[in-house]
């Protein structure tokens, strides 16, 4: 469902004054500046702000150097795959543990077809993972299967994509608290941010 407040979580106090088993995890990916897009939009450069955030989660594509550097103002503690058009290099696949999860990242191009769900399915297994993230068809999409949780963060710049002919910029922040995780998906519609909330429990 939709929250009412996409600010909530970034104008909240530092999430370790909160819980200190809670962590903020930014999901994102496919920025592709400055090849398809010029920046992150400002809405959402105005919510991720430094401090709040533990954890980043990059699918890759950034491109540059620059980004990278971007993302190292928000948290020191960065995880990035290798995109198809990026000029840095970065592993294929990275397996990163958040509290209670393991958590498979990869940028997505190597899933054939692109986005295939039990394609997807298959590289969860192989990763031994309980959450799978991958990107590279710059739709945000987010679904269960088998007690197993996907998340694709879309882009968040809402870069041109042969795959889609409209794309929305969009990212994921991941609330993680035992053994529970609330995904808020971002997305800029008609200049205006939307959030909705997805929650996963592993067994």
């Amino acid at each position: 469902h939709e929250i009412a407040n996409p600010s909530f979580f970034f104008s909240q106090p530092k999430p370790g004054s909160l819980s200190a088993s809670r962590m903020l995890v930014l999901v994102i990916g496919d920025l592709h500046i400055p090849h398809r897009a010029d920046s992150i939009p400002a809405k959402f450069k105005k919510l991720l702000v430094p401090g709040r955030i533990q954890h980043i989660l990059c699918t890759g594509n950034l491109v540059t150097k620059e980004m990278l550097d971007y993302l190292k103002t928000l948290t020191s503690d960065i995880h990035v795959t290798k995109g198809d058009f990026d000029e840095m290099e970065h592993p294929e696949q990275k397996v990163v543990t958040v509290g209670a999860f393991r958590i498979g990242l990869c940028h997505g191009h190597q899933v054939v077809p692109w986005g295939d769900k039990e394609s997807l399915t298959l590289l969860q297994r192989q990763m031994d993972v309980d959450i799978l993230i991958s990107g590279h068809t710059h739709k945000v999409d987010i679904w269960e299967k088998d007690d197993k949780f996907y998340i694709n963060p879309g882009s968040a710049t809402g870069s041109y994509s042969p795959l889609e002919s409209k794309t929305i910029p969009s990212f994921v922040l991941m609330d993680i608290q035992g053994n529970q995780v609330v995904t808020y998906v971002y997305r800029l519609e008609s200049d205006e941010v939307k959030v909705e909330k997805h929650q996963f429990n592993k067994p």
